[in-house]
């Protein structure tokens, strides 16, 4: 919540920001009470880095968005001094290693833009990707593939936001292990996975 004790006008735009902010983004504090909100976004997606230039700059109109380039990524950015009001969850350290809960206010947008909060999260830490087989038919051998999608934190709480917006629209969805850490939520029913290209789709 911000200037007037209002959120930002662009309900969707802020969702989606919301949902980037949680996967890959930051706050760090400047000169005179300036806040930098930085979302990383690897190279090979010019699709979601005009995605989150797009939502940025809609959340924040009078605030420059630029894009700072390092080494196989860029960093959308944006100064403001109520970047804070606008993602209560900042605070010291990693966000994996301290609590993550949405303000009322921000829950009642996520309620109202489901699909918007789900593509931020899976624009910044998840993946579609397309899995194959090998299955003996009629004494032939033939490959099978099938599409599922990802999400990756370490954050109990994100992940939890997650899943409960995935039940809320209808996507089924279940835990995944790589060794002792249940770290993934995978999506990979067909019905669920369809959906989820109607309303998300792959990055770009």
């Amino acid at each position: 919540m911000c200037d007037a004790g209002q959120p930002p006008t662009d309900h969707a735009a802020y969702v989606y920001l919301l949902g980037l902010y949680l996967g890959d983004g930051c706050l760090s504090a400047g000169r005179r009470g300036v806040y930098a909100l930085r979302i990383a976004c690897a190279d090979a997606w010019p699709g979601l880095i005009k995605s989150c230039r797009d939502a940025m700059a809609s959340v924040r109109p009078a605030n420059k968005v630029c894009v700072i380039r390092k080494q196989g990524c860029v960093m959308v950015t944006s100064y403001s001094k109520h970047w804070p009001c606008l993602f209560p969850q900042h605070g010291p350290g990693k966000k994996h290693e301290r609590p993550i809960a949405l303000a009322p206010w921000q829950r009642d947008l996520v309620d109202s833009h489901p699909w918007e909060f789900i593509r931020g999260l899976i624009h910044s830490d998840g993946c579609r990707i397309t899995n194959w087989t090998v299955r003996l038919v009629g004494g032939e051998r033939k490959r099978y593939e099938y599409t599922r999608y990802f999400f990756t934190n370490k954050s109990d709480d994100i992940r939890d936001l997650y899943c409960e917006t995935l039940d809320k629209v209808g996507v089924e969805w279940k835990m995944t292990r790589r060794g002792k850490d249940p770290f993934n939520i995978s999506v990979a029913r067909r019905d669920s996975v369809a959906l989820m290209d109607l309303c998300v789709g792959p990055k770009h």
